[in-house]
């Protein structure tokens, strides 16, 4: 009787470690796989964000430089700092500030950037300090 006792503490051991390490593992599972989401999310933010600092970027140049009131439309580049600015939510409080001073930045200057160079120097300068955050942004991802 005592060997079928201490077989029955046994099997007893083996399936509460059975369960212990399975729930341990799902656990960590769930853990890597929101973990990798949210990466996910803020890396296709990020590559979203850098193509619509591109496309602002292009909307300027054909604005200030080719006086191009079609492609450089103002309200386009309205659309564009908007869309950055939201955008910029999913992403670090870094990008963030940096997003919400590029609107700001966008405000102060949008009416003459397609005759001053002073504003669109400025506008500009913001758009590289936002591509320059996304890009700390996605080095530092793991």
């Amino acid at each position: 009787m005592s060997t079928y006792s201490q077989r029955l503490k046994l099997v007893q051991l083996t399936a509460i470690s059975s369960l212990l390490f399975a729930l341990i593992g799902f656990s960590y599972n769930v853990w890597r796989m929101q973990a990798s989401e949210h990466n996910a999310n803020i890396r296709d933010a990020s590559f979203e964000m850098l193509l619509q600092l591109s496309e602002l970027e292009l909307i300027i140049y054909a604005g200030h430089y080719d006086q191009d009131s079609k492609l450089g439309s103002p309200r386009k580049g309205w659309v564009k700092v908007g869309l950055i600015n939201d955008l910029s939510l999913i992403t670090t409080p870094s990008v963030q500030s940096s997003a919400k001073q590029l609107k700001q930045t966008w405000q102060q200057h949008w009416q003459n950037y397609q005759r001053q160079q002073q504003s669109t120097n400025e506008i500009v300068a913001q758009i590289d300090q936002v591509r320059a955050e996304v890009r700390l942004l996605l080095k530092d991802l793991n």
